[in-house]
């Protein structure tokens, strides 16, 4: 993916039209090349097919991962995508943006064999896109149960509860406030990891078992309440994620121009027009995170001529990956390491830079005091918190405002289970949502048999 440097509006400030509309296009382009069928049995072909194999182990929802690239290999990706499928429901989404580096491709033994791991994520990718190319079919509902589960939001962890539920024969009813499904995999992540609509063709792909029904428009605490939906259904899966951005806490955060790089995502992969969006031309991007590392890269896609991402410890401690580090980088973003920031400079409330203290100062000798970067704009990329629960707090067990759960996902209030952001321990990631969604449909229909048996 190679950038248009050309920057065809150098005003400073925050403005619209950095580059023309096909440049911005142009841009938000295939990270990575999709496998080709010769490609792909070739690079399945390097799989040394372990017994007990790590790569499997390192999976958040344990695909069997030599299982379905030996199928590739055999002439076989929709019979491969059916090995991924069965237990990742969003085997197409995980495939463009799990951190399989860090997860399944670091596990791999062929990392110590001539130091480049199988590309699973690729190989799986090409699996799965076949098959819904093809429109395969890989699910049969069970007989119906009239047994029926409210799910409270359509992201990962929600939309993966509901299908398993659906294939186990019963009904799924799931309240989301916006008004496409699909969660962070639809509004949050980067938008040249997600090209052609795949968000939306794989919620589409996921419904279609049937027994799935999606109300929009219905805010939790607002237009849903728990305790309705608990006398309206039989069990309730909670998949809230995270509606709070984190301040900073600092002066000058409320100035325009400084702003969360969730709802600047969310607005992006919403836009019919890329180069309708208003952007700086120096930004600031404070925080070491995956979101850091997307809307960076995403500014400099835009046009934005100087990024430069700001974080408060190590590389090695930055939770986007030294791999994600180096991809951000390549594109022109800078990052900063041990840097904490103090406040937004201003003048006139126009954003001028932004101040920082050094968090290690045996680094930063010269810079004993403090340290500023100039920008125009800056984005808050520092984690997101729990929002307020709907009902009494008191009836459930939490930790930092998310939901304590056993490993089935279960609350401490009978009859709910919860999955995704919204659970303490969690790895914020859409591969191990999908993991808590399934979990906690397996957990609700031995729930939902026992009840209908007469059991305790």
């Amino acid at each position: 993916m190679d950038i248009i440097a050309t920057v065809t509006n150098g005003a400073s400030g925050v403005v619209s039209g950095r580059l023309p509309e096909e440049d911005c296009r142009r841009n938000f382009c295939e990270i990575h090349s999709p496998l080709e069928p010769n490609g792909a049995r070739v690079e399945a072909e390097r799989c040394y097919f372990c017994f007990d194999a790590p790569c499997t182990q390192a999976c958040p929802t344990e695909i069997d991962i030599p299982g379905f690239i030996r199928m590739i290999g055999n002439h076989n990706p929709v019979g491969a995508a059916g090995l991924i499928l069965q237990e990742n429901i969003m085997g197409g989404t995980c495939a463009r943006a799990c951190p399989v580096e860090t997860l399944c491709e670091h596990a791999c033994v062929r990392n110590q064999a001539d130091d480049r791991p199988v590309t699973i994520g690729l190989l799986q990718r090409y699996a799965v896109d076949e098959a819904m190319d093809q429109n395969a079919s890989f699910f049969i509902r069970a007989a119906p149960s009239e047994k029926s589960v409210a799910v409270v939001g359509a992201g990962p962890a929600g939309l993966a509860c509901a299908h398993r539920l659906a294939v186990l024969g019963h009904s799924a009813c799931i309240y989301e406030d916006r008004p496409k499904s699909g969660g962070l995999n639809e509004y949050g992540l980067a938008a040249y990891k997600m090209l052609d609509n795949f968000a939306q063709r794989e919620v589409q792909f996921i419904t279609s078992i049937g027994g799935i029904e999606i109300q929009h428009g219905k805010l939790f605490g607002c237009d849903v309440h728990l305790a309705d939906i608990e006398g309206r259904h039989d069990a309730v899966f909670l998949s809230v994620g995270l509606g709070l951005t984190r301040m900073l806490g600092i002066p000058g955060e409320e100035l325009p121009g400084v702003e969360d790089a969730v709802d600047f995502i969310s607005r992006l992969r919403q836009a019919d027009q890329l180069s309708s969006l208003a952007l700086g031309k120096r930004i600031v991007v404070i925080g070491g995170g995956m979101t850091a590392i997307d809307i960076a890269v995403q500014a400099r896609l835009l046009g934005a001529e100087e990024v430069t991402m700001v974080y408060r410890r190590g590389p090695q401690q930055m939770k986007a990956s030294i791999e994600e580090q180096e991809f951000a980088k390549i594109r022109g973003v800078a990052i900063r390491f041990w840097g904490q920031p103090t406040c937004v400079q201003h003048t006139d409330g126009r954003v001028t830079g932004v101040e920082f203290s050094p968090t290690d100062r045996t680094l930063h000798s010269d810079e004993a005091d403090s340290f500023s970067i100039a920008a125009d704009m800056v984005f808050k990329a520092i984690g997101q918190m729990p929002q307020s629960l709907d009902g009494d707090p008191a009836d459930f067990i939490l930790e930092g405002g998310r939901f304590i759960v056993d490993k089935e996902r279960r609350t401490s209030r009978a009859g709910v289970w919860a999955g995704g952001d919204c659970i303490a321990g969690g790895e914020d990631l859409t591969v191990s949502a999908v993991q808590d969604g399934k979990l906690a449909a397996i957990s609700i229909d031995q729930f939902l048999s026992k009840s209908e048996a007469g059991e305790s």
